[in-house]
């Protein structure tokens, strides 16, 4: 029996998704130095994992480029690595909010953000996203073309609620890790993360205004999986 004749029960699943994503990755997207500077950066100053993969950091920045993205909103910057991607799809006289908690996340962040020649384009800003997102609505008076939701899961459902305040009919708003291995489907979960991301979901398939869709993904993070949702401009009819 070939390796193909498999099925899924004697696979290491996870390792062939490793696999499949290096594979993607090396015929896909060219090696960078600055991009593989900050995950260094962010490995060796004890940032967590969480950073998007590279062929993830990819889809983010074709979305922005078909978006003709000029105003992003980024909730959650950790060690900047999504953010550059980001950055780097914007056009000269384009900004990026980047929101993080953590001062310690946030030096690395600029660090890796100031190496890539970025820093122009990206306002970096520290502290609890939910303080500085009413500061960001009155320094920032027109909105937002896409907003990336990557931070706490149990702050989503507030964050959803504040970037339907800063966007526009047509903008995109990007939930990122709302899979979580499978568990959002238990409704008795006792994960407040699982919980955050349920009724993060549940808001946006009840809003009138918003038509979205989920995907689960697997690869080298793992089983998991991003919302993507645009802002209407009339009741979306399900």
């Amino acid at each position: 029996m070939s390796k193909h004749d498999l099925n899924n029960s004697q696979v290491n699943q996870p390792a062939r998704w490793n696999e499949v994503d290096h594979y993607i990755n090396s015929l896909l997207l060219p090696n960078d130095k600055d991009l593989q500077a900050a995950l260094e950066a962010n490995a060796e100053a004890g940032l967590p994992s969480h950073d998007v993969t590279p062929n993830q950091g990819k889809f983010l920045q074709l979305l922005l480029k078909i978006q003709g993205a000029s105003r992003v909103l980024e909730i959650g910057t950790l060690g900047a690595y999504s953010t550059i991607w980001m950055a780097r799809a914007l056009p000269d006289h384009g900004r990026i909010v980047s929101l993080e908690s953590e001062p310690k996340h946030a030096a690395i962040a600029q660090a890796n953000l100031t190496r890539a020649g970025l820093m122009h384009k990206v306002d970096l800003r520290v502290g609890p996203a939910l303080t500085s997102l009413p500061d960001i609505k009155e320094e920032y008076p027109e909105p937002f073309d896409l907003i990336f939701i990557d931070a706490d899961k149990p702050s989503n459902p507030d964050y959803l609620r504040w970037a339907l305040r800063l966007t526009r009919p047509g903008s995109l708003i990007i939930g990122d890790n709302i899979i979580r291995d499978g568990e959002v489907i238990h409704s008795d979960s006792e994960d407040p993360r699982v919980q955050g991301v349920r009724t993060f979901l549940e808001c946006i398939g009840d809003h009138p205004h918003l038509e979205a869709t989920a995907l689960q993904t697997v690869g080298s993070k793992g089983y998991d999986g991003f919302v993507i949702a645009r802002v209407t401009d009339s009741p979306v009819t399900k």
